[in-house]
């Protein structure tokens, strides 16, 4: 028997799951913990001034590294996100077996 949170995860999953699977979608919505994640980094490579045994950073060197970041933010964003909705599919596909069981098992 599926509860109710389950059943509307399934009409939820059925009505949105093309719409989250869209690349532009994942972007959109992730880029924010990307950032959370990534920005750190930056900020600790920015303001290098506080550690005085840091090696010397020259402007080229921090191009390189803002572009790393960025690299890094997309990256987890585009990852974080596609494994958040192979979850969410594997979910649906897990209630959907369970209700096709139980279907047979009422005739």
């Amino acid at each position: 028997m599926l509860t109710n949170e389950e059943k509307s995860f399934i009409i939820f999953w059925e009505k949105n799951r093309e719409k989250e699977k869209s690349v532009w979608r994942k972007f959109l919505y992730g880029s924010p913990w990307g950032l959370i994640f990534s920005l750190p980094i930056l900020i600790a490579v920015i303001f290098h001034d506080w550690y005085k045994n840091m090696v010397y950073i020259s402007p080229a060197l921090i191009t390189l590294i803002i572009i790393g970041v960025i690299a890094i933010a997309v990256f987890y964003t585009l990852f974080s996100m596609q494994f958040k909705w192979d979850r969410n599919e594997q979910m649906y596909e897990e209630l959907k077996f369970r209700q096709k069981k139980e279907d047979a098992a009422d005739l």
